[in-house]
């Protein structure tokens, strides 16, 4: 057995688990774009095919773009079911992050087209307001092929649309960097201020809109302090 046929059989044991204990039907569920200062925030849920073929699949982040690319077609072709949530900057800055997080997973799990016995989500949290029956597992993108099928998905549909934002949007790199706190952007963020999808509740946008308001009296309430350069 090859390294890559081992590691294949380790993405599946969690939905194998779940199957074995009377689950017919197991989604994963993960998210991209909580870090960025611009640009919603994307949840992804995938129902695999079962049984599953999906050899080499993992976690987006261990992808090149273009092998995620090419996953994000096959997956879109052969998941059971597939859905999406979005959540955008200006709610973000209205009810934060974490909301904003459960709220595009609850989002992404109602808009399936079929709704599964068992939810396996990445992180180490229990998802607020999802009502099907789920399971937190830190990093499950990298040990559940579901959850891994569901971060390709988020992450590919969420820069696919800040690459239409930069047309939208010039002179911000937003097809490069994706939203996330590069130079290139903190420095158009200082030359041009922030545009409708900055997000104003995170600390270097919201430091940047104090000093343009000059407004120095009054003591902004506490901002997410986000937008590094590392991914999702």
């Amino acid at each position: 057995m090859t390294e890559k046929d081992r590691r294949f059989r380790q993405m599946l044991t969690v939905e194998q688990g779940l199957m074995e204990n009377g689950c017919q039907t197991v989604c994963g569920l993960d998210e991209a774009g909580r870090g960025p200062l611009a640009g919603p925030l994307v949840a992804a849920a995938v129902m695999a095919p079962w049984p599953c073929s999906w050899v080499g699949l993992d976690d987006s982040k261990t992808l090149t773009p273009r092998s995620r690319n090419e996953w994000y077609e096959l997956i879109m072709s052969q998941a059971r079911a597939v859905s999406v949530g979005l959540v955008s900057a200006r709610r973000i800055d209205r009810i934060g992050l974490q909301q904003a997080n459960w709220e595009a997973m609850c989002s992404a799990v109602a808009n399936l087209s079929m709704m599964p016995d068992h939810v396996v989500v990445d992180g180490p949290w229990r998802i607020q307001g999802l009502d099907v029956a789920h399971t937190p597992l830190v990093r499950g993108d990298g040990k559940a092929i579901s959850v891994a099928a569901a971060s390709v998905v988020a992450k590919v549909t969420r820069d696919r649309m800040m690459i239409r934002m930069d047309s939208e949007f010039p002179g911000y790199g937003f097809a490069r960097h994706k939203g996330y706190g590069t130079q290139e952007h903190l420095a158009a963020l200082r030359n041009r201020g922030p545009c409708r999808i900055h997000r104003r509740s995170f600390h270097p946008v919201m430091n940047l809109v104090t000093r343009q308001k000059g407004d120095n009296r009054t003591r902004p309430r506490p901002a997410v302090r986000s937008g590094l350069q590392k991914e999702d």
